[in-house]
């Protein structure tokens, strides 16, 4: 127990740069090349990615959405990809330059930012232009216009797992939030993903975002589960954060585990220490194709001989999107938002994906329980839009 507390000490200090980061950057993974239309094509396509901050992250981050995008490029077939680079040092001012400079320059489509700042403010600098931004985040707050994000939202995992919970017998949901900005984004996501399964929240509950406020808060949450007859509850909270101490702590006040499911909005397998938390046994959380992205990171690692960052894979899905499409443009057109939000979708390195109308994304995933601290499959991603999935 002192050794679970220890960790939460030192990893609630990072929180709201942890789970921040979920909501207002870029996210996880995605899948593989979407099949070209007859006549393959050509694009021009601007890359803009963070290098030239001299932040060593941004750095990382940079060469791998770099690298990511030219395997991507590698696979397409009959396709043309004109890819130009712009390194916007993470500044919201320069890729609002940067992006005007690009559409200069004959750019159909604009591939990145990564914050969402520099997404929005590269949206807003080509609007009136037609040309699309497919930006490198989840934060759906930044989506709509000219702007898509390609990330993992909360939405469309609180969707999937809403789901397969109530699909289950899982429909009674107790809601427990961190309380700063990114819990409640996340409590938004799951009621929506509740009501859209057709379960029920039976309450909402929440923690001041310390190590005292989650102590304090365990017994009240544990209270509330069995006074208001939830059968999960579906927490908001981050490996990175206030997880390990609140699993353990709900454990240790009673929480009855074999009628009571617990259900993460995030990833429960990173770090993989993580697994071996007995708070965490028996979780369901969700995640991409672990079959598609194994191979995925394996060609990425034979090509560039490292392992590649998760957010790498939004960039592979973007050219993967872009080359599918690159036939219907023609004369140096914008790709347009008709053909980027097609019904069927694509597909990328971690499975389907498909943009909507309002910026947003719908992607196939997995659910996953952990189970002797290994993470099992419980409920395979769908390969196609038409299945139980969405």
């Amino acid at each position: 127990m002192l050794s679970v507390i220890r960790r939460a000490r030192k990893s609630l200090g990072q929180m709201l740069v942890g789970l921040g980061a979920v909501v207002l950057s870029a996210c996880v993974p995605a899948t593989g090349p979407g099949t070209p239309p007859p006549g393959g094509g050509s694009v021009q396509v601007a890359l803009l990615v963070p290098s030239g901050s001299g932040q060593s992250q941004d750095e990382l981050f940079g060469s791998n959405l770099e690298n990511a995008a030219r395997l991507a490029m590698a696979d397409l077939s009959g396709v043309n990809v004109d890819l130009r680079v712009y390194r916007t040092g993470g500044s919201p001012a320069k890729a609002s330059a940067l992006a005007k400079q690009a559409v200069d320059e004959g750019a159909q489509v604009i591939l990145g930012p990564f914050y969402s700042e520099e997404a929005n403010a590269a949206g807003v600098a080509v609007a009136s232009t037609g040309v699309n931004v497919l930006a490198f985040s989840n934060n759906a707050a930044i989506a709509g216009g000219n702007v898509f994000v390609l990330g993992q939202t909360f939405d469309v995992t609180a969707r999937r797992l809403a789901g397969y919970a109530v699909r289950n017998g899982k429909s009674n949901v107790l809601i427990v939030h961190d309380r700063n900005v990114a819990g409640e984004v996340g409590k938004a996501a799951i009621e929506r993903g509740v009501a859209a399964a057709g379960g029920k929240v039976v309450g909402v509950t929440s923690y001041e975002f310390s190590q005292n406020g989650i102590v304090q808060a365990a017994p009240g949450i544990v209270s509330a589960a069995r006074s208001s007859g939830a059968t999960a509850l579906f927490l908001t909270a981050d490996t990175a954060g206030a997880l390990p101490l609140l699993t353990q702590l709900l454990v240790d006040n009673g929480i009855d585990r074999a009628t009571t499911q617990f259900i993460g909005l995030t990833r429960w397998d990173i770090p993989p220490a993580t697994l071996s938390l007995p708070g965490v046994q028996g979780g369901w959380f969700a995640m991409p194709d672990p079959g598609l992205t194994a191979q995925f990171r394996e060609r990425y690692a034979a090509a560039y001989g490292s392992q590649p960052a998760p957010v790498a894979a939004l960039a592979y899905d973007g050219i993967a999107a872009i080359g599918a499409l690159a036939g219907r443009v023609k004369g140096g057109a914008p790709i347009g938002k008709a053909d980027l939000t097609q019904s069927a979708g694509f597909a990328g390195v971690a499975g389907i994906f498909r943009f909507l109308p309002n910026g947003t994304n719908q992607r196939g995933l997995a659910v996953a329980q952990i189970r002797g601290n290994q993470v099992v499959i419980v409920d395979a991603a769908p390969r196609s839009f038409a299945g139980a999935g969405f």
